[in-house]
């Protein structure tokens, strides 16, 4: 990640409030004292986001001598830029929604509702400060975690050099994460524009915004700031949004942004960006039609670069690809056998969750690496995934193009939200839930949820996976009544129903006679 700095000074978050100083005392503390380093140790981890939070903290855990070093913010981009102030905004969003929806339920709310964005903003940056005592460098020293809070690089297979003090080691991780990265438009670093690493800085709303790229992020913070009252202009080159997701479920999360305001620009090539006075301009075209955009901020939400440089990866005997990050096995080893990698910047699944299953990965190969019956694999996760938009899209496993691709029968199974009870009730009912099945049997390959809580009722199908627990064990599953998830169960019972062949059926009337 990439924080506000100062020269000679301790990373910062912006605005200088009493919530960012917070966050940095916890997260990088001004007057922290790197210890000397303790003889050889067991692990040392570069990077301290959330996989190599884990990697540190659960081998110490175990009993290893562990080093842990951290050139920016403790927390990586989950905490500082990522998922905890996103979230933060984005429920304020849905507050603001539920308001506005609220005549719908008999609920009469006076005109002249607003978001009080420097408000928003306000409580989001006091909630992380709160969360960032779990990231802290004095919690990570208490466990017994030797905190080097400065800028590491390999010195050589075994050895890594922060602050002007060598570190030795017998195992090492690389857990540097990634960064935003912004397509090469003429104009756009002269203009200047935000990304997920500075979008969170803002104090004043922007009366007009560019989003640049429709994936989970531009989806959601589109979402979010038209609610809050922005005029949002959303542009994707391809032909619709959430291009990595279901098609279905992309088409009911497009109508929802629309529905919020969202000017919504796909097939949309941008040409140039240009400044006017204090305007930004963007010159695209769209379908054939030139067009120009007149915006007050532009934010960047097109793809991740691995942080790979200037950290030695060359004197250590890593390979690497400036594009894609580390290159690792299945173990996540690299080309040198004593140094692993996790999270973002080795595997092409960039999720907080994700990479705290790596890194428990890398606990157990790299100090039970002498034992390969205890070694893990990457192909044996399952892993889910959530873009939190409003209503939101989880998957989980395989689509059906997958499926058909590894050459397996595939049967899918859909059922409507506006067919559960509950979701009627909530007004929630404009989504679905879409499992991918092995034909002939109940093995469940994939699934799609599109609901207000999608992110809350994957995880029933996740752990059906991982159980391999099929169709026929969630249809007999008694889930209370009324609920949304209670759509997972249904859609069991539509696989179920399909073992009543007329050949059954036949045998059923016989049995009870006429």
């Amino acid at each position: 990640m990439s924080p506000e700095t100062l020269e000679g000074s301790e990373p910062l978050l912006l605005p200088d409030d009493k919530h960012n100083r917070k966050t940095v005392s916890n997260v990088h503390p001004s007057d922290w004292m790197n210890p000397e380093p303790s003889g050889t140790y067991h692990l040392v981890v570069l990077g301290a986001g959330t996989a190599g939070l884990i990697s540190a903290i659960g081998s110490a855990g175990l009993g290893a001598k562990v080093a842990l070093v951290e050139k920016h913010l403790m927390g990586g981009d989950c905490l500082n830029v990522g998922c905890v102030p996103s979230k933060g905004l984005l429920r304020a969003a849905r507050a603001y929604a539920e308001v506005r929806d609220a005549d719908g339920f008999g609920v009469r709310v006076p005109d002249g509702t607003r978001v009080d964005f420097p408000a928003v903003m306000e409580r989001m940056r006091r909630l992380r400060a709160r969360i960032s005592d779990n990231d802290g460098a004095r919690r990570y020293r208490d466990a017994g975690v030797d905190v080097f809070l400065g800028h590491g690089k390999f010195t050589g297979p075994d050895s890594l050099v922060v602050d002007g003090k060598t570190l030795r080691f017998k195992k090492a991780v690389i857990a540097t994460g990634a960064r935003a990265a912004a397509p090469p438009i003429p104009g756009l670093a002269e203009a200047g524009y935000l990304t997920n690493e500075t979008v969170f800085s803002l104090t004043e709303l922007p009366k007009r915004l560019a989003i640049i790229g429709a994936g989970p992020i531009g989806c959601e913070l589109a979402q979010a700031f038209a609610r809050f009252g922005s005029q949002v202009h959303l542009i994707e080159s391809a032909d619709h949004i959430l291009i990595r997701e279901d098609p279905d479920a992309a088409a009911v999360v497009e109508k929802s942004l629309i529905r919020d305001g969202v000017d919504l620009v796909c097939c949309g090539a941008l040409r140039s960006v240009s400044k006017r006075g204090a305007d930004k301009v963007l010159s695209l075209e769209a379908h054939g039609d030139k067009r120009e955009l007149v915006v007050d901020e532009i934010l960047v939400g097109v793809g991740r670069a691995p942080n790979v440089e200037s950290i030695g990866l060359e004197a250590a005997g890593v390979a690497f690809d400036p594009r894609v990050g580390i290159t690792v096995d299945e173990t996540l080893r690299t080309a040198n056998p004593a140094i692993f990698a996790a999270g973002d910047v080795c595997f092409p699944y960039k999720f907080t969750h994700t990479a705290e299953a790596l890194a428990k990965i890398v606990i157990q190969n790299a100090l039970f690496a002498p034992l390969p019956f205890l070694c893990k694999k990457t192909s044996a996760l399952t892993i889910p995934w959530t873009t939190y938009t409003d209503p939101e899209i989880a998957h989980v496993g395989m689509y059906e193009k997958d499926a058909r691709d590894r050459g397996i029968a595939v049967k899918t199974i859909v059922e409507p939200l506006k067919d559960v009870d509950r979701a009627i009730l909530d007004g929630e009912d404009d989504g679905f839930v879409k499992i991918h099945y092995e034909d002939g049997t109940d093995r469940i390959l994939g699934a799609t949820l599109v609901a207000k809580h999608a992110g809350e009722m994957i995880s029933e199908l996740t752990l059906a996976m991982t159980a391999g627990v099929g169709l026929g064990t969630l249809a007999d599953t008694i889930h209370p009544y009324p609920t949304q998830a209670e759509a997972i169960k249904r859609a069991a019972g539509q696989w179920k129903r399909t073992k009543l062949t007329p050949f059954v059926k036949s045998l059923f009337k016989w049995w009870l006679g006429d």
